[in-house]
């Protein structure tokens, strides 16, 4: 480990792309072409999940429907990236974050329960492909999110102490998952999460990625 260095580690989706309507709108989709009569509403419950976990959640809720889970994991990515290329956009504010990160001149990590495929897909969409030193998908972890074997995973590869990293999350499963791996962290819930008293485990919650600042980071940091 590299002694007194500190990292800024972020989530990918509801953070930095805005794919949380476009997972609800493949889920929902899919599920629904297989009977599962899922919902927008219904599809918030599992955000912050690996989409395996996401497609277990529901096969034992319904357990009425006799459902191939990893096919139906396979076609709900395959969906998120046709979503992604055509109509994927950036949250607000969250280009200019990575580039305040940037300015810091710390190592950048993105720790993500999606798959790498679709990471790839995301980067290419933002314009992030060469920007992030170390990318770690729960996708190969025995467990994901809130569980936070990523996050442990993404601070070995940068070989700096979990203690000594800064993540960015957008959900509550990705929040307990760096606090779990003793990290600070830096909430943005989407606004209809905002009043939920979970985010109290974040060190500080915003509204936005836009009120983001240097000093902010650096207090975060302890620079």
């Amino acid at each position: 480990m590299k002694e007194g260095q500190k990292a800024i580690i972020f989530d990918m989706d509801g953070l930095l792309i805005d794919s949380e309507p476009l997972w609800q709108q493949a889920e929902v989709e899919i599920f629904n072409n297989i009977g599962i009569p899922l919902t927008k509403t219904m599809s918030a419950e599992t955000m912050g999940l690996r989409i395996d976990e996401v497609a277990k959640y529901w096969a034992v809720r319904f357990p009425e429907i006799n459902m191939n889970q990893a096919q139906v994991a396979e076609r709900i990515i395959d969906r998120m990236k046709e979503l992604i290329i055509k109509i994927g956009q950036p949250l607000t504010g969250a280009i200019e974050a990575v580039q305040l990160c940037q300015k810091i001149n710390l190592p950048l990590a993105l720790a993500t329960s999606s798959s790498m495929a679709l990471v790839e897909v995301v980067l290419q969409r933002l314009e992030l492909t060469t920007v992030f030193d170390v990318i770690a998908s729960a996708e190969n972890e025995k467990f994901g999110k809130p569980h936070p074997a990523v996050y442990l995973t993404t601070s070995d590869r940068l070989g700096i102490e979990p203690t000594q990293c800064l993540a960015f999350e957008d959900s509550i499963n990705g929040v307990i998952s760096a606090k779990a791996a003793q990290m600070k962290c830096i909430a943005i819930p989407a606004p209809e999460n905002r009043e939920d008293k979970r985010f109290a485990l974040a060190d500080v919650t915003l509204n936005s990625l836009t009120q983001i600042t240097q000093s902010k980071l650096e207090q975060l940091l302890n620079f």
